[in-house]
């Protein structure tokens, strides 16, 4: 599974980083640091027909797309 390491990047860098790897992943982790953007991968992932599970990590959220 590809990781996107978006943490410390700005909106929309996190949606396009995830975009681009779901074209040759299945699945994909996603890294961010803010809950505006973790609300914004779920609702990208949600668009795109995905589910998604969310870790609260020290200081980051991991997504889980797939």
């Amino acid at each position: 599974m590809k990781v996107v390491d978006a943490r410390g990047l700005s909106c929309p860098e996190p949606i396009m980083l995830t975009n681009e790897a779901l074209k040759s992943e299945s699945a994909v982790t996603v890294l961010v640091d803010e809950a505006h953007q973790k609300t914004n991968v779920e609702k990208f992932a949600s668009e795109k027909g995905k589910k998604t599970s969310v870790t609260d990590k020290d200081g980051y959220f991991e997504i889980i797309v797939e």
